[in-house]
Order: C-alpha cells, then structure tokens, then sequence
C-alpha cells in the first residue's frame, strides 16, 4: 500500500436528461433523448486528505444493449440500477488502493451485478455486461479524478512506479514485467487533435435537403454546412452494412462533398472510417463493400482510414475469420470488446486493433492502450455522443495517447447545448476551429481536468 493510495469515502450519482437536436441513426437503431449519470465521488488519500472526483457518461443502451426484445425503459432502469448496486459495493470497502486496482479488484463483481440485476427486473434479454461497463464508467473516472486531485497532480503523471504498487505484469502478463502504463502514454496533452465528424445514417448531406422540419436554431444542418463552419477534415460514416448499393452511394457522396467543401477551404486531404455498427453479415459482405468502393472510386478508397466493427459483436460465438478483411484496411473491433480477455480474442481471429472508448471504463481503456502499444496494433478513440464531461474525458485521453488520426466528437452535432456550463468553462475542447479543438487547455490540471 502507498501513501498515494486512497479510499472511496462516498460516491453521489445524479441523472441529466437532454433530447436530441436531430434523431441519430446507427446500425438498427435511432437515437433521440440522451441520459447523462453524473458521479460526484469524494476519495481519502492514506497519506492524508481529501478531494473530490468528477466523472460523467450518457447511458446510451441502444448502443450498449441494443436487443429490440427489451423496452427502452427498462433498459435505462437496468443500467441505473447496475451503477447504483456498484457505488455501494465500492463504498463498503474500507482500503486504500490505486485507482486501476479498485477496478479490477471488483471486475469480476460487475458480472455477478449485470446478472442480479437481470433477473431482479425480469429482462425479457439479459443485460450485457457492455451495457453494465457504460453504467459504471463514470464511477471508475470520478475515482481516477479524485486520485489525481488529492494527490495534487494530473491523474495520468500517476500511473508509473511512484504512484503504482505493482506494475503491469500483474495484470497482463510476464511481457509486462517491469512496466508501467506511464511508458505508453505522453508526458502532457497534445495541444490539438483532429476530430471525427459524424455522418449518421438520417444525416442531411447538403443544403438542399434541408427542410422545414429541420431545426432553424442556427447551427449547421447538413454536412456541408458543418464542414463550412468547422472546417471538419475526418468523418465517420455510418453503414447500413445490409444494403451493399446504398452503402457504396452513401460513401461516395459524402467523399465528393467533403472534397468539394475542403477545397474550397484550402485544403486538399481528408479523411475516412466506416462503421456499419454490427449490420454486415459477414467478412465477405465487408470485403465486398471495400471491393465496389476501391473499383468505382479508388481515391475514395484511399481516403479510408479503417473499417469499425463490421459483424456481430459475439465474437466467441460466431469466431469470424477477419484477416481477408484486415489485408485490404485495417479493421477495429468495438462492442465486441470489453476487457483484455476480449482483446486478445479479437487479435486471435485476426481483427487488426480496437476501438477504445471511455464508456468501457477509464481503467480498462488504460490497460488495452498499454497492451495495444507493446504490440504494435492500431487503435482509434470513438465517442457515445458523449456531452459535458464526458467529453472533456474522451477528448483527454485521446490526447495522452497515440490514436489512429484524432478522435470522434458529435455530441456538437446531435447535443449542442447540453451542460451549457461545461462548455463554457472548457470552451477550447467543444469549440472545433479548422478541424480541431484546443486539448492544451487540460495542461495544468490536476485530476483528469473534471470539474462541475
């Protein structure tokens, strides 16, 4: 045990409920209100005094528990519930522990939690335990928020040997032996990243197919307007991964427009991810989109950076063959990734890296980046429409480690005046100007830069 080491004294869990500007689309679903939990977490450090913790995740189960069988209501009643039982079993435990040790201390419990919660709300679907990992992020980022106040020093200069007990041997491996997840991260925040703009699947492309029911609050509509105002360079496109010919259209509509505007920008490239959320039946229906895509737009090809989660998220159960998919671009498993185990499932059937998110816990994003970077594998940072803080999270990591381009940010598009106080005081992070955002402003916080 460290004098670093601290205790959670108390965990507060609020719920913040916004609507939609416009509905978002992905894979099988639609997106229209978004519920923020809020953790307020007061820590003790052993070697003396106290500090408090902020963390904050929109608890978006149609992502996270997407199964039609289960009525959203009940879905978000699931979710509340798993992070309420977990507070209270994190609050029961009177010890001090690094921040990465609180959570895997009771990872296994998160299962036990899921499954309590299932039959206590008799789930027509069990509850996922993704879904469970979304409900609980914003405890886990409270926790290494405090950590880093109470301490008085930026959560991230605390994971080396002077803040850690053990290194990283002990929770990946022999190969780690020695090592810290301080050696696979920057020293500081890079200044600026790039961010991803969001193409959904009911997303206007252009002016002219903006209409009267359309919001008129003076913000950019379609995705040329967007561009205008932002100057956006790198855009993720969402698939409907079942309609082959749609798919191409789309892809290749988006890319002309986004040429078309960025030139008249003064600028000459750009950049591309595709994302059909699950829908693709199969590598071979991937590898037929890339295929029409490459033949009937080879510069468009070019443009794309990689593929994300293109077939069912089950990977043990459908064990899905990846690398025809992965020689032609590199291809990222998201949903189907929830913690090292599953990481190294995914590697195995030939997936080329992963998706990160925030939402899957602060702790376990920071030991896959450490595994990712030992062995060499891309990664990219992704968003859940993540407003307020918990954009303010997810563009700070992105910003201490090494993602594939920059990171997706499009609760601008879809939640422009969420946490309005938010983005006044981290206006630098929600304020896209050519294409980036100003992450040097976190420089100089304590914690992960997290305050109401």
């Amino acid at each position: 045990m460290m004098d670093s080491d601290i205790s959670i004294r108390s965990l507060e869990l609020t719920y913040k409920s916004y609507k939609l500007r416009t509905p978002l689309k992905f894979g099988s679903v639609v997106v229209e209100e978004s519920v923020s939990l809020i953790v307020n977490a007061l820590v003790k450090r052993k070697g003396g005094g106290e500090a408090e913790g902020f963390g904050s995740m929109p608890l978006v189960c149609e992502w996270a528990f997407p199964d039609p069988k289960v009525e959203y209501e009940d879905k978000l009643e699931a979710m509340k519930l798993v992070a309420e039982r977990y507070a209270k079993l994190i609050e029961s435990e009177d010890t001090y522990m690094h921040p990465i040790d609180w959570f895997v201390k009771f990872e296994e419990r998160i299962t036990d939690i899921t499954n309590s919660v299932s039959s206590y709300l008799r789930l027509r679907s069990p509850l996922p335990i993704l879904a469970s990992l979304v409900a609980i992020s914003p405890i886990d980022a409270a926790i290494h928020d405090g950590f880093g106040k109470v301490n008085n020093i930026c959560s991230y200069d605390g994971y080396g040997p002077k803040h850690m007990e053990r290194d990283l041997s002990f929770y990946l491996g022999p190969r780690f032996k020695g090592k810290y997840i301080s050696d696979y991260i920057k020293p500081s925040y890079e200044s600026k990243l790039p961010v991803f703009h969001l193409v959904g699947g009911l997303d206007k492309l252009t002016r002219s197919e903006v209409s009267s029911e359309d919001p008129s609050d003076g913000l950019p509509v379609s995705l040329e307007e967007w561009i205008e105002r932002d100057g956006v360079f790198c855009f993720k496109i969402k698939l409907t991964g079942v309609d082959l010919d749609w798919d191409v259209k789309r892809t290749k509509a988006v890319a002309e427009i986004v040429e078309s505007k960025l030139k008249a920008l003064g600028r000459d490239d750009y950049y591309l991810s595709v994302d059909s959320n699950e829908m693709h039946r199969s590598p071979d229906d991937v590898l037929k989109y890339l295929r029409r895509i490459k033949r009937e737009a080879p510069n468009v090809f070019d443009r794309i950076l990689y593929i994300e989660q293109p077939v069912s998220r089950d990977l043990a159960k459908y064990r899905f063959d990846m690398r025809p998919v992965a020689m032609v671009k590199p291809v990222l498993a998201d949903e189907g990734v929830t913690d090292v185990e599953s990481l190294d499932l995914a590697l195995s059937l030939g997936w080329s890296g992963v998706a990160l998110k925030t939402c899957k816990c602060h702790s376990s994003a920071l030991l896959m980046v450490a595994k990712s970077e030992e062995l060499g594998i891309p990664y990219s940072v992704q968003d859940l429409t993540c407003p307020g803080l918990a954009l303010v999270h997810s563009a700070g990591f992105a910003a201490r480690i090494n993602p594939i381009k920059g990171f997706e940010y499009n609760a601008r598009q879809y939640l422009p005046l969420a946490f309005p106080e938010i983005q006044s005081r981290y206006e630098g992070i929600f304020e896209v100007r050519g294409g980036f955002v100003n992450t040097g402003i976190l420089n100089g916080m304590l914690g992960l830069g997290l305050s109401l």
